[in-house]
């Protein structure tokens, strides 16, 4: 009883940081946005990866309610942003591929809104910890340590899935092109195969 309680304290307080994850589709000449509604003063932390498509790039910029320009980078492949609001209001993070003309890219995108607040309150003061609480600490620190650590497993998995797709793809094509090919070569020596006998005929009958 005494670690369910632990887990459960650890699980509050990581429920304190909201955070939101996606892999999405982003056309030649589009520009896709996200919104995010937030308040003064609090923090935020945008992290994107290209997974696929072209040379991996994007552009990418951030804007505050007024449409004032927080951030703003040209053919990133991947990228991250830190920042404190400074006013309440609707946050709009766009990705662009305008300047592509005929390339998809698909884009892994994750933001996470709040910070974390001390696992303790003793934890905030010099003061030394009891065993329940070093405990309560330590589960904590591993459970934030196993979420960055899945958070990019499932990047590295979404990447290695789009490759093994292309991979299937190509060798799909290439399969069907040999097809093709083996029947238009058997056919071709079919047709040869038949004209020498062809000749063999004539040859007979202007000799008779």
């Amino acid at each position: 009883m005494l670690y369910v309680g632990l887990l459960c304290c650890v699980l509050l307080r990581v429920l304190v940081v909201r955070g939101t994850q996606l892999s999405f589709k982003l056309p030649d000449k589009e520009e896709q946005c996200f919104y995010e509604e937030l308040e003064k003063g609090v923090k935020f932390w945008i992290n994107f990866h290209v997974l696929d498509g072209g040379n991996l790039d994007v552009d990418w910029s951030v804007t505050d309610p007024l449409n004032g320009l927080v951030y703003e980078k040209k053919r990133a492949e991947h990228g991250g942003l830190f920042h404190n609001t400074t006013m309440k209001g609707v946050y709009t993070i766009c990705f662009s591929n305008a300047f592509s003309t005929f390339t998809d890219k698909t884009v892994y995108f994750n933001i996470q809104v709040g910070e974390e607040e001390p696992l303790l309150d003793t934890m905030s003061r010099a003061t030394a910890l009891t065993q329940m609480e070093s405990t309560c600490a330590s589960i904590h620190e591993f459970l934030r340590i196993v979420s960055d650590s899945q958070m990019w497993q499932r990047q590295r998995e979404a990447q290695d899935r789009l490759k093994a797709e292309h991979l299937l793809e190509r060798v799909t094509y290439w399969s069907i092109g040999e097809s093709i090919l083996l029947f238009v070569i058997g056919f071709g020596q079919l047709m040869v195969l038949k004209s020498f006998f062809a000749d063999k005929k004539g040859c007979v009958a202007t000799s008779t």
